[in-house]
């Protein structure tokens, strides 16, 4: 689990079907609230489903390349219908609660997933950018309403994989018996001992904080490294919170994309907002 690494690079192996399935067991063993299990995968391997996935995704390369995805779905369909044969009624889809406990059912059977893979030789690699792209990737899969596809996970053997990442250290995180708000000065330092300075050797530093931009270029999309070191000039970022919330996450477009999303989950049934 330390040694876990986002692989985006891999080889053209296909993985067996005994593996495929001892990971989606451990996908539904996870935990569960109230052992409800609202979740569904749909698998994606054929090139043509790869490369739909891809497309709903930024068009992200390893999407593409990748020889296993799986699309993590939010589902109270099930939940709904099995209530209605027992002349009950699941309104989950209405209910806040039922949404954020569902949420995390689904992001502890992704994890199951990745710890396993990596203890088998897999790599694999979250993809969060298909809530972008709710409805067509709806529509494409042939989702039904009341199921909410979150979250991609990539998988494959690994060509190549990051050494390291910057984390936060462990006393950052921990709280004792209450939360400790901790100084500004004791903030500056978490995470400039976490980045770093921002290297005038550009490269090196998005090969630390934004290795995405390398592999992409690497992959399939020249000219995407040039483009975001002149992002990088034009707002001239000078510290890291800059970077991440002006180029990688631009705030305005983060807080812009919560209409699309509520749109999107509304008429998918759920009406949470």
């Amino acid at each position: 689990m330390m040694k876990r690494r986002s692989t985006r690079v891999f080889r053209d192996d296909e993985i067996a079907e005994p593996v495929i399935e001892k990971l989606i067991d451990v996908a539904v063993q996870a935990p569960s609230g109230g052992n409800i299990q609202p979740l569904s995968i749909i698998l994606v391997q054929s090139k043509e489903g790869r490369e739909k996935l891809a497309q709903l995704s930024g068009d992200q390369p390893w999407v593409r390349r990748a020889p296993l995805s799986m699309i993590f779905c939010l589902d109270f369909y099930r939940l709904k219908a099995w209530a209605k044969l027992c002349e009950t009624e699941f309104q989950g889809e209405k209910a806040i609660n039922h949404f954020l406990i569902a949420y995390a059912d689904l992001m502890v059977a992704a994890q199951n997933v990745v710890i396993l893979a990596e203890s088998l030789g897999l790599g694999s690699v979250y993809i969060g950018s298909i809530l972008n792209e709710i409805d067509e990737l709806r529509a494409y899969f042939e989702i039904p309403q009341y199921v909410l596809p979150l979250m991609v996970l990539c998988l494959g053997y690994p060509k190549s994989t990051p050494e390291t990442m910057p984390k936060l250290k462990r006393e950052v995180v921990l709280h004792r018996e209450r939360y400790r708000i901790p100084s500004v000065e004791e903030i500056r330092k978490a995470f400039d001992e976490k980045y770093g300075p921002i290297d005038e050797n550009v490269d090196r530093y998005l090969q630390k904080s934004f290795v995405e931009a390398l592999e992409a270029e690497r992959l399939e999309a020249p000219q995407y490294l040039e483009r975001v070191k002149k992002e990088m000039k034009r707002l001239e970022i000078r510290n890291n919170a800059q970077f991440l919330f002006k180029v990688r996450y631009p705030t305005k477009v983060m807080v812009r994309l919560n209409q699309r999303l509520a749109k999107a989950f509304q008429r998918a049934g759920f009406e949470i907002f």
